[in-house]
């Protein structure tokens, strides 16, 4: 038994299960907030806390999966590439409101940080939550965060800014494809995009651009805010 959950067929295995499970309940009951991806972690964790396997036993095989996400992250420029009038007919107001919404995120985190109490070290952890993992855990470990707070971080704010998407562009009546787009890509990186994607081609074509730089923003801007902390 330690042999095949030491195996990195494990990990896989587990985390393939978990997901589809989740997107067949998604998919069944149709609420928005039956993310697959939260109800895959909730499962796994569930699973490793019951059985009492370790989480190093787990990543064996889930360490496999955390590699492909730099490439499957690429293919988002596929939609893009579909839309590219759209990029050449709105580029300054797409660029505006991904800086504007980059620049946003890292002044909440400073924000709320100070009026919490938290230590400098956890809020640079903060710092990159609206990126992808594989550029926000380069940016936390380049600006003195720690990387595995950085990706929690981040997926949360992923979950959740796929699960409310389409609830706060309408309660903040945004009506347009190409803002909501990029409203979602901005704050919600990768994660989000799967939801921008369900709501329309150019909606997920946005989101795929605003990851992107989104990410260069953060990558640059965050350590110049930073250097005093």
């Amino acid at each position: 038994m330690n042999a095949i959950i030491n195996s990195p067929l494990f990990g896989i295995f587990l985390t393939l299960v978990a997901f589809e499970t989740g997107v067949f309940i998604s998919k069944k009951f149709k609420y928005s907030f039956l993310n697959p991806l939260l109800i895959g972690n909730i499962l796994i964790v569930g699973f490793l806390l019951i059985t009492g396997i370790s989480l190093e036993s787990y990543n064996v095989g889930g360490d496999y999966i955390s590699v492909m996400l730099s490439p499957a992250t690429v293919v988002l420029a596929v939609p893009l590439y579909r839309q590219i009038s759209k990029l050449t007919q709105f580029w300054k107001p797409i660029l505006a409101g991904i800086f504007a919404g980059s620049l946003t995120s890292i002044a909440c985190v400073i924000l709320f940080s100070k009026l919490l109490g938290l230590s400098n070290t956890l809020m640079l952890s903060l710092l990159p939550k609206s990126v992808t993992i594989p550029m926000g855990s380069v940016i936390s470990s380049q600006i003195g965060g720690i990387p595995s707070v950085t990706i929690i971080a981040i997926t949360v704010t992923g979950i959740t800014g796929a699960v409310a998407a389409p609830a706060v562009c309408r309660f903040c009546h945004i009506k347009h494809k190409v803002a909501q787009g990029i409203a979602i890509g901005t704050a919600s990186h990768a994660l989000g995009t799967t939801r921008a994607m369900e709501m329309g081609e150019v909606q997920g074509a946005m989101s795929s651009l605003a990851i992107g730089i989104a990410g260069l923003f953060t990558a640059v801007v965050a350590p110049l805010l930073t250097a005093q902390f």
